[in-house]
């Protein structure tokens, strides 16, 4: 079970890792030549909002949904129905998307207003403030059609998921970094606000995946002409689970535009210095916790459906297993080793010391949480996989009024880098509850083999940071040195430090043979 569990998660980590090292080099790109200021502070604003709204719409919410009934219908009717079901699900959501996109470009002054309401105030009060107010307006007239292509994305990415074609769905978003790298370098002096480019590089890049996963559904012969299906079963079905499901799994993104909202009355460069730092964390979380989280969905819902209870939980156990194999050196690795990994991915152009620092603050605020990230991402499953988006629902809200509370409690004395931690405090509320919800229905108990892998994990992990600490250079270093001596230097870290964190988990016999290879 685990080994095809295995192979089909390192397709999807893999290709995640070509798109995530593209991403780290757009940001490179756009570090170096927007830097952390004010028109990095707006693009970052007016991609954010659009990238919730796909969260809902497309993989967070509507995925949690889809997958599970999609499954169902696979497994009791065949492809036939299946057919007809993504027909009708494609037109039905097309129909929705299509008027909030068009309600997003014509109103996106408002929805400018609503959560950048620092700037709309210093709009209205003519301060020099309010020009960040007019460039979101505009930029989210660019930013917010890639909602409509990025749905129709997801949708496909689950029918090729679902029929274990994991690698299409996964390499998509390289093209999206692709688009917008390519934009910043050659359409920025096109504009006389050189981020706009940024943000045309979010459209092309929305229409370059859509058509790009168009062949391969094809070729599954799952390219239905889609359907208006409002009152189908199984549409009425999806729609009933993704309505409380919008909050159950959406509590990260909802927590970040609220974060957004505060960040607006903050420093110039808060909103940056957190998008800098939260991209850092999304490399792990995306690598490890969705690669895995994406392949054990369609195995969860198909083991529901055939009531396999043992194998679910097994299943569930060996996830959290593998998370925490990588996810607790990886934690650890970003909180003390921050400040070298900023300096060589961003340190150079229009992004100063200053901004180093100040990334590296909120990167450790951040990381606090990212085992939690990780957890939410697999337990949140064992949930969506029973068709159960009740329980998720009334978790999700506990965790997101948690959050405002730690906003307004840690906002007031650290800023930018309370809202990071309040972001990780709130994470970690909802995983324990996530957990405690499995537990209290006899659905998965963490079991003691886990356990104990994971106070090896932790031993290895204190290990490996206690001789990387050891032998790490200051800070002067690593930003007097030339581009290529960081470069090296931080690869040579990161390989010792792999080697020094599996020579211990080895010596303490963490049974890793089992966890990789066992059926």
């Amino acid at each position: 079970m685990s080994r095809s569990l295995l192979k089909s998660g390192l397709i999807v980590s893999a290709m995640t890792f070509i798109s995530r090292i593209l991403g780290l080099i757009r940001d490179l790109v756009v570090a170096n030549l927007i830097g952390a200021g004010a028109a990095a502070d707006v693009f970052f604003f007016a991609n954010r909002i659009p990238n919730f709204l796909r969260r809902l719409f497309a993989e967070g919410a509507f995925a949690q949904a889809f997958v599970p009934v999609l499954n169902e219908v696979k497994e009791k009717h065949g492809d036939d129905e299946v057919r007809l079901f993504v027909a009708r699900m494609s037109g039905t959501l097309g129909v929705i998307v299509t008027v909030v996109t068009l309600f997003g470009v014509i109103a996106s002054p408002v929805i400018a207003a609503l959560f950048g309401t620092g700037w709309f105030v210093s709009w209205l009060e003519g301060d020099a403030e309010g020009s960040k107010f007019e460039l979101a307006s505009l930029m989210l007239k660019f930013t917010f059609p890639y909602l409509w292509f990025i749905t129709f994305v997801a949708l496909s990415g689950a029918i090729l998921n679902t029929y274990n074609k994991f690698a299409v769905a996964a390499f998509t978003p390289v093209f999206l970094n692709i688009a917008i790298i390519s934009s910043l370098l050659f359409f920025r002096d096109q504009f006389s606000e050189p981020a706009m480019a940024l943000a045309l590089g979010v459209f092309i890049g929305g229409v370059v995946q859509f058509l790009f996963q168009l062949p391969f559904l094809f070729k599954q012969q799952m390219l239905s002409k889609p359907k208006w299906g409002w009152r189908d079963k199984y549409v009425t079905k999806v729609r009933t689970l993704m309505i409380p499901a919008l909050f159950g799994v959406s509590v990260n993104q909802i927590n970040l535009l609220l974060d957004t909202v505060i960040a607006s009355f903050l420093l110039t460069g808060s909103i940056s210095w957190l998008y800098y730092s939260d991209r850092l964390i999304e490399f792990p979380l995306g690598l490890f916790g969705i690669g895995i989280a994406t392949v054990i969905l369609p195995k969860l819902s198909a083991l529901h459906v055939n009531k396999q209870g043992n194998e679910f939980a097994d299943t569930m156990d060996w996830a959290i297993r593998f998370i925490l194999l990588l996810g607790v050196p990886a934690m650890l690795g970003l909180i003390l080793f921050g400040q070298p990994i900023i300096s060589v991915l961003y340190y150079r152009g229009e992004f100063t010391l200053h901004d180093l620092e100040m990334v590296s603050y909120s990167l450790i605020a951040y990381s606090s949480g990212l085992l939690s990230y990780m957890m939410i991402k697999i337990l949140a499953p064992g949930y969506f996989s029973r068709q159960d988006t009740k329980t998720p629902v009334r978790i999700g809200i506990i965790a997101m009024v948690a959050n405002m509370v730690f906003n307004l409690m840690l906002a007031p004395f650290f800023g930018y880098v309370g809202l990071a931690l309040a972001t990780a405090m709130s994470a970690t509320l909802n995983a324990v509850l996530l957990y405690r919800g499995l537990s209290k229905l006899g659905v998965y108990k963490i079991s003691k083999e886990t356990l104990h892998f994971v106070v090896k994990s932790v031993v290895a992990a204190l290990a490996m940071i206690g001789t990387i600490s050891y032998l790490n250079f200051p800070l002067n270093w690593w930003i007097t040195q030339p581009l290529d001596v960081r470069i090296m230097a931080l690869l040579g870290f990161i390989v010792f430090a792999v080697f020094i964190y599996f020579i211990v988990l080895i010596i303490l016999n963490a049974r890793l043979k089992q966890l990789f290879f066992r059926r």
